[in-house]
């Protein structure tokens, strides 16, 4: 498609677009009174406004039925999380019994990683990239102290080659075997959340098999982001945040995968605890462990209901839209914030540098673009003038055209600003 910097190309985009309609399910912020242009997605969604009656379900049934809520509430508490089997496989592209809902991000990753990180004196490493989100390099460097090893001997990073921002695949098969009988796991963000940068879980997942290690994903930037297929892809365990792309609400609940080939392992370790107890005998208190034979088998704690009620909004909301038509949309609007940065980087004569890759098989929802020349100032400008974008340093701003709810003549929009913030400087 032939793009236009205009404002009836844009309104056009959007008359054709069939998700359209969907922007009016989200409440947007104001600033100077007028609905903002939101591009941080990619840190907390909008809130959509289905999201309240199913909180008010539960504070309603919390009130007018107390702890008999867990069996007799029109969602029954004690059984709620299997209502994202289904809806949630689709997403992430899983058998039913392969995911589940539970903890938050860091706390599940933590907790996979007892199964899955099992180092011995030989081997004990783990591959990870360079620039991974602190709180999986916090994860790193406290799981390999927890057993005895030192970070910077365990862990071994994938680096970007000099004058590159994004890392080769070709990089990180060449570590995997180099590393080979000394790797005992791989844990790598499916995007980088500092350049966008989709990685080929595939094929990386493939290449730790044939050396012998375990293959988790941190999905934060790629659950409801990017088409994936944990299951074919043979992945043993991945986890993700809600509060991104899925809008679930702040700091809220963590969804997880473990690959059903695990499921029947009884020499895996896990920590256990009462709700990944067999569901049927669960309370009869009995003494010992007999875990659910599936994701589910690896919850421990009671499940926070209020915490699932915006997340379940959420993936109903994915389920009637389907990943392949937001997958479609986002192509699209992003390609279209690309061609709008450029032109107006040639109008000001600027030095824009998007350092997310130009493919879109490396890409998803996301673009990062260094402000050469510009600094903090041009950020600030957007934020008083109505346009929420994400500050990284040393100096990038990440810019996250969510398709649920950002629309093209936002993008148009957003050019004309940039434009005038950079010209009136």
């Amino acid at each position: 498609m032939i793009f236009e910097n205009t404002k009836a190309f844009a309104q056009q985009l959007d008359a054709q677009d069939n998700l359209h309609k969907y922007r009016d399910e989200f409440h947007f912020p104001k600033v100077n009174d007028k609905q903002v242009i939101y591009f941080t997605g990619n840190s907390l969604g909008l809130q959509p406004k289905r999201t309240k009656a199913y909180v008010d379900e539960i504070m309603n049934d919390w009130a007018n039925l107390a702890v008999e809520g867990h069996f007799y509430a029109e969602k029954p508490w004690w059984d709620y999380q299997e209502r994202f089997s289904k809806p949630l496989s689709k997403i992430v592209g899983a058998k039913p019994a392969e995911v589940t809902v539970m903890n938050t991000l860091t706390v599940n990753l933590h907790l996979l990683m007892v199964s899955f990180y099992q180092p011995d004196a030989k081997r004990f490493k783990i591959i990870c990239e360079e620039k991974a989100f602190p709180s999986d390099q916090y994860m790193l460097q406290s799981q390999v102290k927890f057993h005895g090893f030192k970070p910077e001997e365990a862990i071994v990073e994938i680096n970007r080659r000099e004058g590159e921002h994004n890392i080769r695949t070709e990089d990180i098969i060449a570590k995997i075997n180099e590393v080979g009988d000394e790797l005992a796991l791989v844990l790598i963000g499916g995007v980088n959340y500092y350049t966008g940068q989709v990685f080929n879980m595939k094929a990386i997942t493939a290449v730790g098999h044939q050396v012998g290690a375990y293959v988790g994903w941190d999905l934060a930037h790629a659950a409801g982001n990017v088409k994936l297929e944990l299951h074919e892809w043979n992945i043993d365990f991945a986890a993700w945040c809600s509060y991104k792309y899925m809008n679930a609400g702040p700091g809220n609940a963590s969804g997880c995968f473990v690959h059903k080939k695990h499921h029947h392992n009884a020499d895996l370790p896990r920590f256990a605890g009462w709700w990944g107890h067999n569901k049927e005998r669960r309370f009869k208190m009995e003494p010992n462990f007999d875990p659910v034979h599936g994701a589910d088998g690896w919850q421990i704690s009671n499940l926070p209901v209020l915490s699932l009620a915006p997340y379940l909004a959420s993936v109903e909301m994915f389920a009637e839209i389907g990943m392949e038509a937001l997958i479609e949309k986002r192509d699209q609007i992003t390609a279209y914030l690309e061609f709008i940065l450029h032109e107006i980087d040639k109008e000001v004569q600027g030095d824009f540098e998007i350092i997310t890759p130009s493919n879109p098989f490396e890409r998803a929802c996301q673009l990062s673009v260094f402000l050469h020349g510009e600094g903090r100032s041009l950020f600030d400008y957007l934020m008083k003038n109505g346009v929420i974008v994400d500050w990284r340093e040393p100096n990038v701003i990440r810019l996250a055209p969510v398709p649920l709810y950002c629309s093209f003549e936002d993008m148009y929009n957003f050019g004309q600003i940039l434009k005038r913030g950079i010209l009136e400087k």
